[in-house]
Order: C-alpha cells, then sequence, then structure tokens
C-alpha cells in the first residue's frame, strides 16, 4: 500500500520514510509513541502500531514563521528532553513560535497550530498595535505587564512573540492644509507631544503631514477649516468653558462670531460647535434696517432695544440680533404721496414732542427714513379726479362722510375711504349700466351683464338716458329730487335710488321689470284681457296701448307726480281693462265682432261733448297719457264659440276648395287626353321602325353563317398542314439532339475512367511512400533509444548486472530476515535461489513491460 513520503510493504510492516518525512509509533506494551525520521526502511513489529504518518517535516522558509502548541521540551544543548519510559516531555498549554530553519518533524503531542506564513512587513506611515497576554521583558530590556499596548511602527519586520498578540493595524491619516484630526485618548497617555491626557479626552491635531496615532489613541473625526471671506463669518457656541484659539476665555453656551478680521481660516475646537455661516448684510444709500436685540461694544445682547442703520453699510449680524422686517428701502415720496405716521413711544421730532399713539402725515417731495419710535402705518398717494368723478370720505374723529368730486384729493391722518352699501337689486342694475331704451325685450331678463364689480368708495353714479327721469332720496335731509335725462348723477353719502317695480308680461304680472330711471314715451305696452259679452261670449282679447307722460314745465310739483304711482304700467293696464270689460258686457256677441274696434275705443276714451269719441286718456295721478289702442287679435274663449266659428270658417274654405278641384280636374283631363293621342301615334311610328330594324338583321345572319361555313373548312385544313410541317421538323431536331447527347455521354465517362486511374496511381504511390518513410523513421527511432539506454545506464552498470547473480539473491533473502526457514508441502524440495530468482525474474519482467507500453505511448 503506498503511504505519502514512502511505501509499505507485506501487510503495512515494512515503512520506507522518504527523506524529510518521519512516522509516529505506538508501543501498544508501553503504550509509549516514538517518532521515526527518514530516510530509512522501518519494520514494523508485531507489537507496534503506526499511529501517524508518513508525513513530511515542517519547512519554514526565510522571512517565515509557524506556531507549534504543546513544544518538546529540550535542555541546554537543544536536545529532546525524554523522561524514563523513553515518553519525550511536553510543554503542554504553551505555544512556540519557529522561524526559518532546517525541516523538522512533529513530535508526538505536538500541533502546528498555525501553518507556515510569512512574516507581516510593516510599511511606512503604518504602525501593529500589540498586545502583551503575558508578563515578560523583551530584548532592549523593557519589561511587559500583560494588558500593556504599544505600536511597532514601520518601516519594519515583525517578528511575532508568544507573550504578544496583534490587535490591528494602524495606518497614519493625512493631514492636508487647513486640515486637523480630532483625537481621543482611550485611556490615560501621554501624546506625541508628551501632553498627558485623560481617558475620553479629545484634542485637535493641527500639523500638516502623516500622523500616525499612539497606542491609547483613537481617530474621531477628520476636521475641515472654514474658509472665512469679507462675505462670509462662523457663529460659534460654546460647548463648556474653555479659552479659544484667540486666547479668549468662552464661557459654557456662549456665542460669538469669528470673521476675517480674526482669521482666514478656522478649524472649529472641540469645545466649539459652528451654528452656521453669517452673511454679511449690506445695504446701499437707498435701504436701512432696524436690528431688534442688538449687542453693544462687550458683544452683549440689550434685549427689548432697537438700532436703526441707514445705508452704505455693510455689518454681519451677531449673535442674537436679528432684523426686524429685512432689508427695506427709504421712502422716496413724489409731490403726489404722502405717509401716515404713529408714534409708539414719546419722543422729539424736530421740534415737536410726539407722545404715544400720535398720528401725523408728512408729504413729498422727501426722502424719509422713520426712527424706530415711529411706525409707517401706510402709504398715501392723491386721487386724481375728473368732475365726474368722486370719492366718499370718512372723518375717524367726528365719523361725518362727505363726497369729493371734480379735484385731485389725498387723504389726511384723519381720513379714510367710505364705502357706500348698495341694495343687491340696484346693484345688479348699475353693475348691467343698460340702456331702458335699446331693448324692452330685456325688461324682464337679467341685468346683470358686466363682471366688473363696483369700487364702493367711488361716488356711485347713473347716467339717465334721453326723455327719462330718475328720483333720488336723501335720507338724512328726507327729501326727493328728480333728474330728466340725458343727465349724469351723483349720488352723495345719503342719497339712494328710487326703486321702479313695474307689471310685465302678457298679461300683466306684477314685478317683472327692475328699473332705475322712469321712461317717459312715447312707447306702447301690450295686454290680454278676458271679457264676457252680454250673450255671455268671453273672448280674449290682445290689447296694445300708445303712452306717454306729459311733464308740462317740469316743476318739482309736476316731476314728483311721475313717481307717485310705483306701477303705472299694471294700474294703467287694470284700468282700461275694467273700462273694456263694462263696454263689453253690455253689447251682444255679433254686434261686438262687428263693431269691436268702435266699442273698445269709446270704451276707453269716451265721449267728448259733441259726442266724439275723445283722442287721448290721461291719468291725473301721475299725468301718464293713453294715445291709442290696437286691437291685435280676438279670441273666443268658450269652446262651443271657437267651434262654432271654426265650422263656419271650415265650410267657406271647402266650398273654395271644391270649385277650385272642379277646374283643375276638367283642365287634366283634357291634357290627358292629348297625351294619350300623341302616345299612339309614337307608337305607331316606333313599330314600323322596329320592322326595318329586324329585316336588316335578318340579312345580316345570313350573310355571317355563309361567311362562317366557308372560313372554318379554310381553318381547318390550313391547322391540319401547319401540324403536319412542325411534327416533321421535331423529329428531326430531336434525333440531332439525341445523337449530340449519346456523344457528351460518352466523352464525360471517358474522362471520368481517366481521372480514377490516374488518381488511384496517385494515391498507391504517395502511400508507398509513406511506409518507406515510416519504416526508415521507425528503425532510426529505435537504434537512437537503444543508443540512449545503454547510454544512460552506462557499462559499467551493465557489468555489474552481469555478474549480480547468485549474490544479489542471497541480498535480497538477508533483506527478508530469514535465517533457517524452510517451506515445502512435504513432497517436493525447494531450492531458495529458484525462488528468489523467479522472484526477481517476475519483478523485472512485469517492469520491462511498463517500460515497454511506455514508448508505445510515447511512439504514438
Amino acid at each position: 500500500m503506498a503511504q505519502r513520503g514512502g511505501q509499505a510493504q507485506g501487510q503495512d510492516n515494512i515503512f520506507r520514510i522518504a527523506p524529510y518525512y518521519f512516522i509516529h509509533v505506538l508501543d501498544q506494551n508501553t503504550n509509549v509513541t516514538k517518532i521515526e525520521i527518514g530516510p530509512q526502511t522501518y519494520i514494523r513489529q508485531d507489537n507496534e502500531r503506526v499511529v501517524f504518518g508518513p508525513e513530511k517535516m515542517t519547512v519554514v522558509p526565510p522571512r517565515h514563521y509557524c506556531v507549534v502548541e504543546n513544544p518538546v521540551l529540550r535542555d541546554k544543548d537543544g536536545k529532546v528532553v525524554v523522561d524514563k519510559s523513553g515518553q519525550v516531555k511536553l510543554q503542554h498549554a504553551d505555544l512556540e513560535i519557529r522561524l526559518a530553519q532546517d525541516p523538522f518533524p512533529l513530535y508526538p503531542g505536538e500541533v502546528l497550530k498555525q501553518p507556515v506564513t510569512p512574516l507581516k512587513i510593516v510599511p511606512a506611515n503604518s504602525a501593529l498595535r500589540l498586545r502583551a497576554v503575558l508578563d515578560y521583558e523583551d530584548e532592549s530590556g523593557e519589561k511587559r505587564t500583560a494588558g500593556d499596548e504599544w505600536l511597532f511602527e514601520g518601516p519594519g519586520t515583525y517578528i511575532p512573540r508568544k507573550e504578544v498578540v496583534v490587535d490591528e493595524t494602524i495606518r497614519a491619516t493625512v493631514v492636508r492644509p487647513n486640515q486637523a484630526i480630532r483625537l481621543r485618548a482611550r485611556k490615560e497617555c501621554n501624546d506625541r507631544e508628551g501632553t498627558d491626557r485623560v481617558t475620553g479626552e479629545e484634542w485637535l491635531m493641527k500639523k500638516t503631514g502623516a500622523y500616525l496615532p499612539g497606542a491609547y489613541e483613537e481617530v474621531v473625526d477628520i476636521v475641515n477649516a472654514y474658509v472665512l471671506t469679507d462675505k462670509k463669518a462662523l457663529h460659534m457656541r460654546a460647548l463648556r468653558t474653555f479659552k479659544d484659539d484667540f486666547g479668549v476665555t468662552r464661557k459654557n453656551g456662549e456665542e460669538w462670531l469669528i470673521t476675517l478680521k480674526d482669521t482666514e481660516t478656522h478649524i472649529p475646537n472641540v469645545y466649539e460647535e459652528v451654528v452656521g455661516v453669517v452673511n454679511i448684510t449690506t445695504l446701499n444709500n437707498r435701504q436701512y434696517c432696524v436690528i431688534l436685540d442688538p449687542c453693544d461694544d462687550l458683544g452683549r445682547p440689550q434685549l427689548g432695544q432697537k438700532k436703526l442703520i441707514k445705508g452704505e453699510r455693510s455689518f454681519f449680524l451677531l449673535p442674537g440680533e436679528q432684523l426686524e422686517k429685512g432689508i427695506q428701502n427709504v421712502y422716496i415720496l413724489g409731490e403726489d404721496e404722502g405717509l401716515i405716521l404713529r408714534a409708539n413711544e414719546a419722543f422729539k421730532d424736530g421740534s415737536v414732542e410726539r407722545k404715544p399713539g400720535d398720528r401725523w402725515m408728512i408729504r413729498g417731495p422727501v426722502e424719509y427714513v422713520p426712527p424706530v419710535e415711529v411706525d409707517v402705518l401706510m402709504k398715501r398717494q392723491t386721487i386724481p379726479l375728473d368732475e365726474n368723478e368722486g370719492i366718499y370720505v370718512r372723518d375717524v374723529k367726528t365719523g361725518k362722510v362727505r363726497a369729493i368730486t371734480g379735484a385731485t384729493y389725498m387723504l389726511n391722518q384723519d381720513e379714510e375711504l367710505w364705502e357706500k352699501q348698495l341694495p343687491p337689486v340696484v346693484e345688479q342694475l348699475l353693475a348691467g349700466g343698460k340702456d331702458p331704451l335699446a331693448d324692452r325685450a330685456d325688461r324682464g331678463g337679467d341685468a346683470t351683464r358686466s363682471t366688473k364689480p363696483r369700487d364702493r368708495t367711488h361716488v356711485v353714479s347713473f347716467r339717465v338716458p334721453h326723455n327719462a327721469a330718475v328720483q333720488i332720496y336723501d335720507y338724512k335731509e328726507k327729501k326727493a329730487r328728480v333728474v330728466f335725462g340725458p343727465e349724469l348723477v351723483m349720488l352723495g353719502p345719503d342719497e339712494q335710488f328710487t326703486q321702479l317695480s313695474l307689471s310685465g308680461g302678457k298679461p300683466k304680472k306684477p314685478n317683472q321689470i327692475k328699473s332705475l330711471c322712469l321712461l317717459l314715451g312715447p312707447d306702447f305696452c301690450t295686454d290680454i284681457i278676458t271679457v264676457e259679452t252680454a250673450d255671455h261670449a268671453r273672448l280674449s282679447l290682445q290689447l296694445s296701448y300708445n303712452w306717454h307722460f306729459e311733464t308740462g314745465s317740469k316743476t318739482p310739483e309736476d316731476a314728483a307726480k311721475l313717481f307717485s304711482v310705483p306701477d303705472f304700467t299694471g294700474d294703467a293696464c287694470k284700468a282700461i281693462a275694467s273700462r273694456i270689460r263694462g263696454a263689453v258686457a253690455q253689447v251682444q256677441f255679433d254686434d261686438f265682432h262687428k263693431n269691436s274696434a268702435k266699442i273698445i275705443r269709446s270704451s276707453v276714451f269716451g265721449f267728448d261733448a259733441n259726442s266724439k269719441v275723445r283722442e287721448k286718456f290721461t291719468f291725473p295721478q301721475n299725468n301718464l297719457v293713453i294715445t291709442s289702442i290696437d286691437i291685435q287679435s280676438v279670441e273666443p274663449v268658450d269652446q262651443r264659440t271657437r267651434d262654432a266659428l271654426q265650422k263656419s270658417v271650415q265650410l267657406a274654405i271647402e266650398i273654395t276648395t271644391n270649385s277650385q278641384e272642379a277646374a283643375a280636374r276638367h283642365e287634366a283631363e283634357r291634357l290627358e287626353q292629348e297625351a294619350k293621342g300623341r302616345l299612339e301615334r309614337q307608337k305607331i311610328v316606333d313599330e314600323a321602325e322596329a320592322e326595318k330594324s329586324r329585316r336588316h338583321l335578318l340579312e345580316l345572319q345570313a350573310q355571317s353563317a355563309a361567311v362562317e361555313s366557308t372560313g372554318q373548312a379554310k381553318a381547318e385544313a390550313q391547322s391540319r398542314a401547319e401540324s403536319a410541317r412542325i411534327e416533321g421538323e421535331a423529329a428531326v431536331e430531336q434525333a440531332k439532339l439525341k445523337a449530340q447527347a449519346m456523344k457528351i455521354e460518352a466523352e464525360s465517362e471517358l474522362e471520368r475512367l481517366t481521372s480514377a486511374r490516374e488518381a488511384e496511381l496517385k494515391y498507391v504511390s504517395e502511400q508507398n511512400d509513406l511506409e518507406l518513410n515510416k519504416s526508415k523513421e521507425l528503425a532510426a527511432i529505435e537504434s537512437t533509444k537503444f543508443r540512449s539506454m545503454v547510454e544512460a545506464i552506462g557499462a559499467s552498470t551493465l557489468a555489474t548486472m552481469a555478474s549480480a547473480g547468485t549474490e544479489t539473491q542471497v541480498k535480497m533473502l538477508q533483506a527478508l530476515g530469514l535465517k533457517s526457514t524452510l517451506i515445502t508441502d512435504g513432497t517436493s524440495p525447494i531450492n531458495l535461489f529458484t525462488t528468489a530468482s523467479g522472484l526477481i525474474g517476475g519483478m523485472a519482467l512485469s517492469k520491462r513491460r511498463r517500460l515497454s507500453d511506455d514508448e508505445d505511448n510515447d511512439d504514438v
């Protein structure tokens, strides 16, 4: 059986241990394990057992190491110490680090805890943080106690010790310009500058370059410096009481600014934090600002105070300061502008003593910067007003409201614009802006066409159309005035329009037309009324009245009469309808049907002293005059009356229709007879023409039949002759083509046979050449092989092999350890020489066979 580094033979009794290999052998009688090191052939005894190996020795090359656990004990000369039973002594639970040396075996009990490992090379700007696990004294004489930590700094090669473990590899941190390293002490120590540090203490290292932290130091962070400019500053806060980089003692929680005047770059200390970057506040010559809680010269905030700063100026807001309303522009007032001011505390304004709450106004042109004691309430501008425009102004002290029109006006500090409220209906009528004369059809419709809302502080104005009147009532003076158009009406603060709500529609319904102005006419209105005659025939009359108002001299008394009747259309239509109903009730239906216009006009207008119908009908209450009446339609209300009238009308229509139908029928019959005569005559003419066409058709058919029979016979004869000619030519051409095909086939077959014979000859010739070359090369290879084997073995070796003979067999028997042993079956003797020769011959024969197989494989 093959083993690593050796061979076993004869049921694992013989072990051939190669050089630099070893085995562990257990003596089962003494229970002691010993080591056997090669090169040797080890014959195992019956009481022995190989428990380990063959195994290769451990080789530690230069700049490598390994760790062995439970190493053997050696004396002063370096020899292994064994006890009285022959067992090697071990240093149990101990470790031994072995560096580059000759290959060594592992004794029984030794364990290779760490395989061969390259020594750790520590480059520059790096270090190993080491920790002692046992007390020991190093080569320099320094005593180390268990738990101590220190650094092994590069460049160098670290040689490990069993008393020391490597916790971690530390790399140097590169500190660039405007950077610092924030360090923390893991325990009490001295830093690289010799300063004592306590556990948990933090500090900054600002030196530019690579910094390697100490054994008890750790890097918390890399702090970048803040670059300060003339437009940026740092807002700092102290985390504890300390002295900053500028030598100023800062209290815990204190805040301050660092500007370009102090330093160009600043790295925050460990006991200070950056609250934020403060941008510079810049004011031009037209700006100002108010600072709340300003700081004094010592940086202490003055709570509750204000400070006014005017431009041009640039400054930083100190901690605790803030702008009241940001950066504000200086008030530049023109000639038409002003400011309303109010004092929030007592102060002296020039020669005037101002008290808290005082209000006053300044007018332009001026540049004004309000002091901290003054609040700007609002900015006023002059309001330019045309002679037809105005505003309502209210005095905040007295409460009096007045209208200002036709002048440019600026409100003072005690005045404000007043909004005049109007009823919603009046608002809609004013927003519509319709001329009542423009479209009568829209009187009862939606009057809100304008989408622009009314400015309630402006004086309410209304354009009174031509031939119209508007009544305005003053609630303060309790008087009304009437304005005739065309005129522009402007309402005072206490004036309101008199709204008209008139009847409309057919028949008249109340509150259909909303209007602010009263049209004076002439105009018309239409109404539908129901009357009943003396014989109880109920009729529906649609009447149209022409009317107008008589204004006379337009005195206030006459003008007031126009608006004395709120719904003049409804009242006038009711009065006229009552008169017509009374007159119609006194006559029969036939009389009213014949004289309806006369009856209605006489009932409305009446008769004068000459028994003639008057020309007009006047209402004295409001001077409304009805000038004429138009009867547009008369329809019976009763269904029976309506049916009778409809029958009479239908009868008249039927008589007229029958007469017209008879005349039309007679005319149609006459036209029909004339058409039939023309049709019969045309029919006869058409039949004669058809007979002529039929005769001509028969003649053409006979001619075509003769031509058809002659042409068919001729075509058949010609086709048969042409067919015979074509068949003869095709047979001749086919014979020629067949002869050419046979010639081509014969030539191609001859050419194919010639090519095949030539290729076969060429193949046989090349194959013979290849066989000849192969035989020559095999002969050369065999001769070269034999020559090489003879040269490799050598003449002396061959001579030795030839003369070995019996001596070799004797040595083989001695190697087996046989002295006086004889093996026989009792019937035939055994020759030991012959046995050994057969054994050696069999082994040599098998070896030659393997060599022959290998040579054949090489040849292939």
